[in-house]
C-alpha cells in the first residue's frame, strides 16, 4: 500500500468528524446525538449520558431520557444543565423530558455561521494532511526511493484528493445549511 492509499483513511476521519459535528449541531428537530454525548459525573467517574440512560424520541420536539438507575435522575439533570446547551429539562421522577426550543431565523443564521466554520476547520484539517504527504514525497525523493517525476506524479494525485475531500466538505454544509433554514 502506497502513502497515498493512505490519504483515503485520514480524510475519512475528517469527513467523519465532520458529520459527527454536524450531528451535534442543534436543528429545530430533537434528536439523541443533541445529549448522548454529554458527561455525567457518576459511579465515581465522568461517563457519556448515553452509558447511563436509554435515549429516545418522543416526538420531533421532545428527548426522552430514562437513566438505567432511578438514582440517576438527579445527576443527568444537573449535568444536561451544566452542560449549557440551553435545554431545559424536566424530572417527572421517572425520567426526565426535554423540549427542544423552535429555532428564530436569527439563530437559524447563526448556526449556519456554526456550520460554515465547522466545514472550514475541516479543510484545514485536509490542508494538514496534504502538508504531511508531501512531506513524506518530499523525503521520499530526497532520499531516491522515489524519481523526481514520480514525485510530481504523486503530489498531482495528492491535490485530487484533496480537492474531492474539499467537494465533500462543501456538499456537506449545503446539505446541512439546508437543513437549518427549512422551517
Amino acid at each position: 500500500m502506497s502513502n497515498l492509499d493512505w490519504i483515503t483513511v485520514d480524510l475519512k476521519k475528517v469527513e467523519e468528524h465532520l458529520h459527527n459535528e454536524y450531528a451535534k449541531l442543534q436543528t429545530w428537530r430533537a434528536h439523541p446525538s443533541l445529549i448522548e454525548s454529554i458527561f455525567i459525573e457518576s459511579y465515581g467517574s465522568q461517563q457519556p449520558l448515553k452509558n447511563l440512560a436509554s435515549v429516545s424520541i418522543l416526538d420531533s420536539q421532545t428527548i426522552s431520557i430514562q437513566p438505567w438507575d432511578k438514582w440517576l435522575l438527579k445527576v443527568i439533570d444537573k449535568g444536561i444543565t451544566d452542560a449549557n446547551l440551553g435545554f431545559n429539562p424536566q424530572n417527572n421522577g421517572e425520567t426526565i423530558l426535554i423540549k427542544v426550543p423552535v429555532l428564530t431565523e436569527e439563530r437559524r443564521k447563526d448556526m449556519v455561521k456554526i456550520a460554515k466554520v465547522l466545514c472550514e476547520d475541516a479543510k484545514i484539517s485536509a490542508r494538514n494532511v496534504r502538508q504531511d504527504y508531501l512531506k513524506k514525497i518530499k523525503d521520499a525523493e530526497k532520499n531516491k526511493t522515489i524519481s523526481e517525476d514520480m514525485a510530481k506524479q504523486e503530489e498531482l494525485e495528492l491535490q485530487k484528493y484533496i480537492d474531492k475531500a474539499n467537494e465533500t466538505f462543501d456538499d456537506a454544509f449545503k446539505k446541512k445549511e439546508q437543513d437549518i433554514m427549512k422551517v
